[in-house]
């Protein structure tokens, strides 16, 4: 069966403020075009039509610089499977500054442990949510391991659904532990809840680390409906909280496609100066070692 195509991020706008100097946009992922690098069969879109690699890496450094992003961290896209040959080489060409997230199933030996970190990979990434190749018990396995290397866990899940399940194992856990898209809660936005809870105390204690990332797949732009939760989060510890713009926004399953300043821009109505610079500044280069 044909797979559908993704849409075409649209151009980037400056935010309202000069982003402070080392700015991290810490989730975006990196396509090309149909013959550059293997597509996964079991993806559910194809990348944009038209762009091939390069093309998408000057989309993408224009985006940066547009922003005023001087890091990112670039996570590898389902789109791939678990061939990591695209975001490898994104990393590469991107040069100083940049970082990757990858996919490793479970069971990975140590030495593809070893080929991330020459890879200047951060991260191995579990999908909580849709499955994949890590599962939760894997990623637990492997951590020792990660630990050795620097390397820390990325994932995806429904705090409401998740987290008061996982807390326990997430504080044993040796690395640490990033929680994509401000937990993706399903319930609603509601910053006052069993989950959301949950994910407050793990990040007052340090445990977690939450990227203010995807609010547009939650509510509709200037996402107001999420200032409160996002708020909570950041009062609950400004210094574990990381900004994402998910470009250029894949699998949208039926959302508006959106643009990434709007929720930059809304970082400022919830977030003091000192925290906009721990969120932007600070936190990655804490976690990433920039």
């Amino acid at each position: 069966m044909d797979k559908p195509d993704a849409q075409m991020p649209p151009a980037p706008v400056a935010p309202k403020r000069p982003l402070p100097k080392g700015a991290c946009d810490a989730h975006v992922h990196l396509v090309a075009g149909r013959g550059d690098f293997a597509l996964w069969d079991g993806r559910v879109e194809n990348p944009a039509p038209g762009p091939n690699f390069n093309q998408w890496l000057s989309l993408y450094r224009q985006h940066l610089e547009t922003m005023g992003f001087d890091h990112s961290i670039i996570v590898h896209s389902i789109l791939y499977g678990t061939d990591n040959s695209v975001t490898v080489e994104a990393v590469r060409r991107m040069g100083d500054g940049f970082k990757g997230v990858g996919l490793l199933p479970d069971g990975a030996p140590e030495v593809q442990m070893d080929q991330f970190v020459d890879w200047n990979m951060c991260a191995v990434r579990l999908n909580y949510v849709h499955g994949g190749v890590l599962t939760w018990d894997g990623a637990r396995a492997m951590a020792p391991a990660l630990a050795e290397r620097g390397l820390h866990i990325q994932m995806l899940c429904h705090a409401d659904q998740h987290l008061e399940e996982l807390a326990p194992a997430i504080e044993a856990l040796p690395v640490p532990l990033v929680l994509d898209h401000i937990a993706w809660p399903t319930q609603g936005l509601n910053p006052q809840s069993p989950g959301i809870d949950t994910l407050c105390d793990l990040l007052k204690g340090g445990k977690v680390w939450v990227k203010l990332s995807a609010l547009y797949r939650m509510c509709n732009a200037p996402y107001d409906e999420a200032a409160a939760l996002v708020e909570r989060l950041i009062q609950a510890n400004p210094e574990r909280c990381l900004w994402g713009s998910d470009w250029p926004h894949l699998m949208l399953n039926g959302v508006d496609m959106p643009q990434a300043v709007t929720a930059l821009d809304a970082l400022d109505d919830v977030a003091t100066d000192a925290q906009r610079h721990a969120i932007l500044v600070s936190n990655p280069n804490k976690l990433f070692g920039f």
